[in-house]
Order: C-alpha cells, then structure tokens, then sequence
C-alpha cells in the first residue's frame, strides 16, 4: 500500500480512505462501521497501558471520575462547507486557535475511551492511547476486529480475525495534527473555520491530496476546561466519522511496544 502502483493505487486508497479517516483524517471511516455496529455498553475507567504500562508522574490532564460514554455532537449534513479561499479571521478566533495549539502542544501522553459514530449513525467503541511524537493506538471493543496502530511513521488498520491490515503513511494522515511534539495550527495547517460558543471551540482544517481529494478535519474542545472532546472527518466523498473521547488521563506512562507494527504475522490486505 506505501508504494504506488499508479491508477490501482488511487482505485484502491479512495475505496478505503472512508476506513481510515474516521481516526483522522486522522482520514474517512477506519472501517465499515455497519459490520461492527454495537450498543454502547456500561461505562468503564480510562484503559490501563498493555504490555507492563505504569501509570507516570502527574500530567496535565486527568478527569477525575469515571465518565459515562458521551454522545457524540453529529454535525448537521446540510451544514455549510467552509470555504479555504481568501478566508481571513479576526482577533479572538486567531486567539481562540493559539489556545487550542498551545493545549496540543502540551500534551506528550494521552489515554482514555472513545465512542465512533459512522456514516449510518451505527456506534463502536473502545481505548486509544497516544504518545507523542506520533505514536497512537485505537483498539475496538469486541465484535469488531480492528486495531489502528501507528508507529511513528506509518499507521496500519489492522483486522486481527482476517490477520491482514492496510498501511499508510502517517504523514498522510490527519491524525498528525495531533501526534505533533509541536503545532500551530494557524501555521502549520489550512484551518478554513474557527468558532466558538458556550460550550465547544471548534477548528476546522481541510486536507487536499491529489489521489484522494479533499477531506475535512473538525476538532471540538470543551469551551471551559479547553481538553478535547471529539473530532468529525469528512471524507472526500462527504460522508462524515465522528469520534467523541472522555475519561481522558495524561498521566499515564505507555509502554513503547503498545505502538510497534507488526509486519510478521499481519499481511497486506488482500486486494
């Protein structure tokens, strides 16, 4: 999947760039949400670190109390795309996105549970973990199958039952935006939309790739404790994947073999 076998390789990454969105851009919907459609189960605490993972020294982020799963705000279908030309933004939204940068940028450690909601409305769950610089993990509760590793420089979306997995360049994925040591996000992406109301601050970053098309990255923090709370992708097709996060905790050591890929025993996807 790295290397670029021409027309089939753009056949190929825009058939499944839906699967790989939803974690950014991180990329569109990781997986065919419908096959793995679940109710969201009791809420449980943060996940531990796999693997011999410690919980670390105090960190910026920890919420207390076992949170119950949330409801993902869904954007309306309808809603407006913003538009990236001439786009220009006034004081507090210039002010608005140096505070949600400077909250990216502090973060090294990141683990908590999450709730995805695909394209047809259906639920998934699970634990992700990140560890900057771009390292991260997502892990779906049963039935689903998949895992989202990515080791730095590559992410993989891997189905443990089928033993094959998809790999990407992280550096074609949204989720960089988060895994950055270091981000200004004014700078360093191509923010078209930033709002902010009595409870979320949003930032809206657009991604244009040749083979793929455009795709649409809408990040959502917590007007009054200014952590993250979710992210929707659109893909270039316009279905949305949106991912709320809670039980967040930064104080957590990881284990760096949770992010290794492993090439042995997970082949290429076949197609």
């Amino acid at each position: 999947m790295i290397r670029h076998p021409d027309i089939r390789f753009a056949a190929t990454i825009a058939a499944r760039s839906a699967r790989v969105a939803g974690v950014l851009l991180v990329t569109a919907a990781m997986v065919t949400a419908s096959s793995f459609a679940q109710n969201v189960p009791v809420p449980k605490p943060a996940p531990k670190g796999r693997d011999g993972a410690q919980a670390g020294g105090g960190g910026p982020t920890v919420t207390g109390a076992t949170q119950p799963p949330p409801n993902p705000v869904i954007p309306d279908p309808r809603r407006n795309v913003p538009s990236s030309i001439f786009q220009t933004f006034d004081a507090n939204q210039k002010a608005q996105a140096a505070k949600v940068s400077a909250y990216l940028s502090s973060l090294q450690t990141l683990v908590g549970n999450f709730v995805q909601v695909g394209p047809d409305g259906s639920k998934t769950q699970g634990d992700f973990y990140i560890q900057k610089p771009g390292k991260v993990r997502f892990e779906y509760d049963a039935p689903s199958p998949i895992d989202i590793v990515a080791d730095g420089s590559s992410l993989v979306v891997r189905d443990r039952k089928l033993a094959t997995q998809d790999v990407y360049p992280l550096s074609q994925t949204p989720l960089r935006f988060l895994l950055s040591d270091r981000i200004d996000l004014m700078k360093d992406t191509n923010v078209v939309g930033v709002s902010a109301d009595d409870v979320f601050v949003s930032v809206t970053i657009e991604e244009k790739q040749a083979l793929v098309g455009t795709s649409r990255l809408l990040l959502m923090f917590g007007a009054k404790d200014g952590q993250l709370k979710q992210w929707t992708v659109t893909d270039p097709q316009g279905y949305d994947t949106t991912i709320a996060v809670y039980n967040l905790d930064s104080s957590k050591k990881l284990d760096p073999g949770m992010f290794k890929i492993d090439f042995t025993n997970y082949g290429p996807a076949p197609g």
